[in-house]
């Protein structure tokens, strides 16, 4: 549905303007036609929160902006459909002239009548520096639900409040473009504001140590010092990606049918236990093994077994190419299920726990479902005392570099929607082909696409069959050499 573009009040009576939100719309209507200077005078700030926000916002989604300025940021982020909205007319007239193709709207963001008008849903809402204007930003964010879906992220970016005699005394000199007075929200506020209005956080953020180039030094400090823990607690940027609890609640899919991925090499004393173990939860099942030429009698193994148990449904692909990375991926784009889910061959990970993983992701308690084998004790021999170092040190890296929360980023076993998995497959050339391994693909793309991930915990078992097929050294270099890449890609930019 597009909209009718105009300038004209919504029906009914708006409710009366506060004199600070006057002073506001006043302010900006003034600073309208010299707000492309400002943006050049601090050319570098504006470029490094741009290119941020593309990150977090992928091309050619449907965007709806908040407080919409001139139109720089929404156009900077390609949308396939871009709404902008700002109490000013005079910066929508400069937005109109600058971005033909995208659409903009005179409006008050807090005015409920006026966004009944808006019958759209977008995958994106931006509040960038907007939430120090609103008059009342807990009312404001409850009611933003109405324009979103179960994949809808609402992206709120703002000033620090550790900054705020900087930016005055910025202001003062000049150097920064005046405003009339502001909230000054602390991370914990924001987290606070959320939480009141059914906004779950899934990422958070701090960038800009230091907001000018001061002669190349500045992009330097921030990407290499001003990223790193507590350090970055004092950048003057700070963003933060939510999801809406009540459309995930809504959203919430009925029964949805399932993959069991199972990547097999030499593994042919686990094919039938894997199929009598795993539970039968879900009314369409689908269990797919993905076989990567094994030199004992595998294949066989799973063709007697698949000519054993004829109702169910199973399946043999044999993968294209070597390593787990290859397995999970030709065994997702064969998959038939809604849900995939990814069970090792070795059995560690107890085959009697996946309704676990299968209620978290249907529920829609997570989009993302990762095992974690660190909680609980585990079986004597089934962890060498050197892998369970790496797997901790990895956990604590991983949970810095991909701002959400995890103990254990080496589980096999993890579980997401197919459609979700089409959209990591999507923009997998922002990290590249690096990953033999296939859980850090999933990974990296969950988190770069703000999905919420979950942890199931399990009790990690040893084997009963075979060996391992990790070399703790080879794969650990691997490892290292992922943390690097993620540094670049997640941080370091």
């Amino acid at each position: 549905m597009s909209l009718t573009i105009d300038d004209k009040p919504a029906a009914g009576a708006a409710p009366a303007m506060s004199p600070r939100k006057s002073r506001i719309r006043d302010l900006y209507e003034r600073l309208a036609p010299a707000r492309g200077e400002w943006l050049a005078r601090n050319e570098y700030y504006y470029a490094d929160d741009r290119a941020y926000m593309r990150f977090l916002v992928p091309e050619k989604l449907r965007v709806l902006e908040l407080g919409c300025g001139n139109g720089q940021l929404l156009a900077s982020l390609a949308p396939s459909y871009g709404l902008g909205i700002d109490i000013s007319p005079a910066m929508v007239g400069e937005a109109r002239k600058l971005h033909p193709g995208l659409n903009f709207l005179v409006g008050d963001i807090e005015d409920p009548g006026f966004l009944e008008t808006i019958n759209e849903k977008f995958d994106v809402i931006i509040l960038s520096d907007t939430i120090g204007y609103l008059e009342d930003c807990q009312t404001a964010l409850s009611h933003l639900h109405r324009f979103c879906l179960p994949e809808t992220r609402l992206i709120v970016s703002y000033y620090s409040k550790i900054w705020e005699p900087v930016l005055k005394l910025g202001e003062w000199l000049g150097l920064k473009m005046p405003t009339v007075e502001m909230n000054w929200l602390s991370s914990e506020d924001m987290s606070n504001l959320l939480m009141l209005t059914d906004f779950e956080p899934i990422k958070r953020e701090w960038r800009q140590l230091v907001p000018k180039r001061w002669l190349g030094l500045g992009p330097l400090i921030n990407r290499y010092i001003g990223t790193l823990p507590v350090i970055r607690r004092m950048c003057l940027r700070d963003y933060v990606a939510a999801r809406s609890l009540i459309t995930a609640r809504d959203g919430n899919r009925s029964n949805p049918s399932v993959t069991v991925l199972i990547p097999c090499r030499n593994e042919a004393g686990n094919i039938e236990p894997a199929i009598k173990r795993v539970p039968r939860f879900a009314k369409e099942m689908e269990y797919l093994f993905v076989e990567g030429h094994s030199s004992d009698n595998t294949v066989d193994e799973i063709k007697r077994v698949i000519a054993s148990y004829p109702e169910l449904d199973i399946r043999l692909i044999q993968q294209d190419g070597k390593g787990k990375g290859n397995a999970v991926r030709n065994g997702f784009d064969a998959a038939k299920g809604e849900v995939m889910m990814i069970l090792d061959a070795d059995l560690t990970m107890p085959p009697e726990d996946l309704p676990k993983f299968y209620a978290a992701i249907a529920s829609g308690k997570g989009e993302f479902i990762n095992g974690s084998r660190l909680v609980y004790p585990m079986e004597n021999e089934a962890m060498r005392f050197l892998n369970h170092v790496a797997n901790w040190t990895f956990s604590k890296l991983f949970s810095w570099l991909l701002n959400q929360r995890f103990t254990d980023t080496l589980c096999g076993t993890k579980v997401l929607y197919k459609t979700d998995y089409e959209r990591i497959a999507a923009n997998r050339s922002y990290f590249g082909e690096f990953d033999p391994f296939g859980d850090f693909d999933l990974l990296f793309g969950a988190a770069k696409l703000n999905l919420k991930i979950v942890e199931v915990p399990i009790r990690y078992a040893a084997r009963t069959y075979g060996t391992t097929q990790i070399s703790r050294f080879t794969d650990g270099w691997l490892l290292l050499r992922m943390v690097a890449v993620a540094y670049r890609r997640l941080k370091a930019f």
